[in-house]
């Protein structure tokens, strides 16, 4: 890049998914680029979200393989479980993913600079000791180019303080000792699905509190009803179109008033702890953005263009602080577009419209996939459609897994066969979404998909059949 007069080509602030993917993409392009952390290379995803709560439920997984152990002609007596264990392995993978990503900085020249990163103007950085880095030295550092990739943290009910003990948010429960007797979760979205899962596993009885009328609420309804037949099932109590209205600490647990928002009854609840699981806000308020001129809307997330510009060209915003959708691939994708603006190089923006079809996972058992519109918003916006749903059950590959919930649902645009919205739930779905994702990215139709062979015994023949269900011809069913 031309001499600027700048300390670097790029300063990127934050290091997830997004930022230190940013960083990365803005080296091989051969960018002068360092990146700003104030606590641990990784980010949330890597320290205290995607990456230890799969570990987590791994371990759950494998602990509901053998409660159900008789059924593959195992027996044993005196199971013993130790919660902690699973814990400490997640701290371990965690620190070995956060090991690979310094690797990653050293390996591609970028500069890490500890600290807390606050700008004093638009080129000029000042990076001051963390709670987390309390020791380093301050100084400045000033960029031609900046990328914002600083995150969100979990949101609390209002008047409701997260103490870390008998309140707490996913970064607390992903370290606890012990698997609490009774919990509360508030939200019933991805984070507290998949908690509310492992946590049931380990022998918590575990109800869970959701103010919209389905759980999952961004997911289709089917899907939706699945996973709470499934979740009724193992019991865990489910209430929807529940308000949480007041959460009292007491000396021994905590009680949480729930109002029926369609009845307007009032019941008090009792556990040990209340998680708190309702969304995220952006990590944008103590960054000088006034300083800088950034603008932000109300809620706090930094607005951006198609290539991630916010109002002040040379500043880019990725991730969780946009609030364009949570995601980790999302904001390492959104972190890739913005890199290769700053350097010029070819790129593919992302326009607004393109983020419902992002791919969104939900690990908790059955695995919920999906992408683009549900049924109900696809008719909504006038789309003639064309459904084609098709269950596991019939699978011989989800036979041989034991695996007899769930379904693969594709929406189709009865003209086109573009692909509108496909809504996977049970084994492994997550794992089967990127060929339904990569035929919507590239215009794929359901009778292609179809007509593309795919390997048995899999479950991918499920996706094959669901194709086949769109057209009207599926052949197992």
């Amino acid at each position: 890049m031309a001499d600027h007069g700048y300390q670097y080509d790029v300063v990127v602030v934050g290091s997830g998914p997004g930022g230190y993917v940013a960083a990365i993409r803005a080296a091989q392009l051969g960018l002068k680029t360092a990146i700003v952390e104030r606590e641990n290379l990784g980010g949330v995803c890597l320290n205290w979200g995607c990456i230890p709560t799969k570990a987590l439920i791994h371990n759950a997984e494998i602990l509901e393989e053998l409660h159900n152990a008789a059924e593959y002609g195992i027996s044993f007596d005196n199971l013993t479980v130790d919660f902690s264990k699973a814990v400490k392995r997640s701290r371990d993978i965690v620190s070995r993913q956060t090991k690979g990503v310094g690797f990653l900085m050293k390996k591609n020249k970028i500069e890490v600079i500890e600290g807390h990163g606050v700008f004093v103007d638009s080129h000029t950085l000042k990076v001051t000791p963390s709670e987390f880095k309390p020791d380093i030295k301050e100084q400045t550092v000033t960029a031609a180019h900046f990328i914002i990739a600083t995150g969100a943290r979990a949101r609390s009910l209002p008047g409701t303080e997260i103490d870390g003990d008998r309140v707490i948010q996913y970064r607390d429960a992903i370290v606890l000792k012990d698997a609490p007797k009774k919990l509360i979760v508030v939200g019933s979205g991805a984070i507290g699905m998949e908690f509310s899962y492992v946590y049931s596993t380990y022998g918590a009885e575990v109800t869970v509190v959701e103010m919209l009328d389905q759980i999952l609420p961004l997911e289709d309804a089917e899907v939706a009803a699945e996973v709470q037949k499934a979740f009724s099932k193992r019991g865990v109590t489910m209430l929807t179109s529940a308000r949480t209205e007041k959460v009292e600490i007491g000396a021994d647990g905590v009680t949480v008033t729930v109002k029926n928002l369609k009845t307007d009854e009032v019941q008090t609840l009792t556990a040990d702890k209340v998680l708190m699981a309702i969304g995220v806000q952006p990590n944008t308020d103590n960054l000088g953005l006034e300083a800088a001129g950034v603008k932000t809307e109300k809620r706090g997330f930094i607005e951006i263009d198609d290539v991630m510009r916010t109002n002040v060209p040379h500043i880019y915003a990725i991730g969780d602080c946009t609030g364009k959708l949570a995601l980790a691939h999302v904001a390492s994708a959104m972190a890739i577009v913005a890199a290769e603006t700053i350097a010029g190089a070819p790129t593919m923006p992302i326009p607004a419209e393109r983020y419902i079809f992002m791919p969104r996972a939900t690990y908790c058992d059955p695995q919920v996939a999906s992408l683009g519109y549900t049924e109900a918003q696809a008719k909504e916006k006038g789309f003639d459609v064309k459904v084609g749903k098709f269950p596991f059950m019939p699978n011989g590959k989800a036979q041989a897994l034991n695996a007899k919930v769930g379904f693969v649902k594709i929406i189709a645009d009865a003209k086109y066969g573009e692909i509108l919205g496909a809504h996977l739930v049970g084994p492994g779905v997550t794992e089967l979404l990127p060929e339904l994702s990569l035929a919507q990215m590239m215009e794929i139709t359901p009778a292609e998909i179809a007509r593309n062979v795919h390997a048995h015994p899999t479950l991918s023949e499920v996706l094959m059949e669901a194709a086949h269900a769109v057209e009207g011809h599926p052949i197992h069913m």
